[in-house]
């Protein structure tokens, strides 16, 4: 059969982060992407210059269009910005009885434009965080889904993770890559309150842009792959690292760059 994932998101127009990073991702590992546009965003390298929200029935009408035909293993769910945006989703998951849920609570782009409206936040904490299987937030998402600080190190880090955790996903991956020091160390938790810790070395490059996104549609690749959702996160691990890695061999846009999706794949 073939392993089929699903983006609910929104669409970057310069292609390094959002739907377009997400479907890049799908393909490089060997996963048929299909989406759900939940916004357009007017972005490139240096910055997001507009976004335009799709209508929530249409959102409810695209996530129709797509359950009700394809075969969905995983689905990776990104940006949200609105409260009816999210409500949408989260019915559309419950209509379907989607389980299998990858969330990335995008909330502010690398170029540090805010994506998520505030008022949208507490509606993600109550009505699509419940329904996840693993919630992927980094440093500056976990601590402003709590209201906290933002993680100073691995200790609060898992500490965050188990609050987050306590709002019902079935697991948490606090990324670490907007830290400093020589390792990038991820935390996972779930509700057995087992942790594990995903290490990379840090590579120094300013081609991040789309990294979040890629990562959480690697997991979700994986999980539609069947992969169990540790083996899932330590093979994206690998994956963005990599893409990171490869960056250099790219030259796009002239402001934060993105990492390399077919690295392994384009000589």
């Amino acid at each position: 059969m073939t392993a089929i994932a699903v983006t609910i998101a929104g669409s970057d127009s310069s292609g390094g982060a959002g739907v377009q990073a997400d479907l890049k991702t799908f393909s490089a590992l060997g996963v048929y992407g299909a989406s759900v546009i939940t916004a357009l965003t007017a972005q490139n390298t240096r910055g997001v210059q507009g976004i335009h929200d799709v209508p929530p029935a249409f959102i409810a009408r695209q996530i129709d269009s797509v359950f009700s035909d394809l075969a969905v293993g995983a689905v990776k769910i990104g940006m949200l910005s609105r409260p009816a945006a999210i409500e949408a989703v989260a019915d559309g998951l419950a209509r379907y009885g989607i389980e299998t849920v990858v969330l990335d609570p995008v909330m502010v782009a690398t170029s540090g434009d805010r994506l998520l409206a505030p008022e949208a936040t507490e509606t993600l904490r109550c009505a699509l965080i419940p329904k996840a299987l693993v919630v992927t937030p980094n440093l500056p998402e976990a601590a402003a889904l709590l209201g906290e600080p933002v993680a100073a190190d691995e200790a609060a880090m898992r500490g965050q993770a188990e609050r987050i955790l306590a709002l019902g996903p079935r697991a948490v991956l606090v990324k670490g890559g907007h830290a400093e020091g020589h390792e990038s160390v991820d935390i996972l938790i779930d509700a057995t309150g087992r942790m594990q810790r995903f290490a990379a070395p840090r590579i120094a490059t300013r081609n991040t842009h789309g990294t979040g996104c890629t990562l959480s549609s690697a997991i979700a690749a994986g999980l539609a792959k069947g992969f169990a959702l540790p083996e899932a996160v330590a093979a994206a691990k690998i994956y963005v690292s990599a893409a990171i890695e490869a960056s250099g061999r790219l030259a796009v846009g002239r402001g934060t760059g993105p990492v390399h999706h077919f690295h392994a794949l384009w000589r």
